[in-house]
């Protein structure tokens, strides 16, 4: 690196001589005094010796920290608020009920059911359809009627045919028409009443 170093130095110095018109001059005062000079490679610098073994280190042994205890404040007394609730109102007054007057005494009497007035309720050959006495149709009807506080009928169904229809519809005609009753009593009191009545149609001619 010296003689390189040195020989840029000539090379830029003989250059600047021969712009100058001093090159022969300086040419023949630089060789003159140059030497050849050895330069000796530096020593690589000694290796550096390995680092000592790790020593063992001693572990001490664990050692547990104290107890602390903290005192805790207590907590505060719980506080009660008291709440004023106002009274209710008081309650409307009760009526005052009164007794009612007692019931007068029930009449006494008889207690009865219709019975029939004479043979009012009797029907015969003379009361046949002529076209069911033509027929000879026979049999026997059981009506119901209701017989009101006169006595009278006020309604009539069939409860049970006799098997021909113009008998049981001739059977409730006479009993609206014809059948009387002494009403019914209740305590002596005349009451409307129902009543099942058998009507027998037979054919006495023969």
């Amino acid at each position: 690196m010296i003689a390189l170093g040195v020989a840029v130095i000539i090379h830029v110095f003989l250059g600047y001589a021969l712009i100058t018109g001093l090159a022969l001059k300086a040419i023949k005062h630089i060789v003159d005094p140059i030497k050849s000079v050895n330069i000796k490679d530096e020593a690589p610098p000694p290796d550096e010796p390995p680092p000592p073994p790790p020593k063992d280190v001693e572990i001490p042994p664990f050692v547990p920290p104290p107890e602390v205890t903290v005192q805790q404040d207590s907590p505060p007394p719980p506080m009660f608020t008291q709440s004023t609730v106002p009274n209710p109102p008081p309650p409307p007054p009760r009526p005052t009920i009164t007794e009612a007057p007692p019931a007068p005494p029930a009449p006494t009497g008889p207690t009865q059911g219709a019975t029939a007035i004479g043979s009012s309720t009797q029907v015969s050959e003379d009361d046949y359809p002529p076209a069911s006495l033509r027929a000879e149709e026979q049999g026997r009807t059981v009506i119901t009627v209701s017989i009101n506080t006169q006595g009278r009928v006020d309604s009539c169904s069939v409860a049970t045919s006799s098997g021909f229809p113009k008998l049981d519809e001739k059977s409730c005609q006479l009993a609206q028409r014809r059948f009387r009753f002494k009403p019914a009593l209740q305590n002596g009191t005349p009451v409307a009443s129902t009543k099942q009545m058998p009507i027998k149609w037979q054919i006495t001619s023969k």
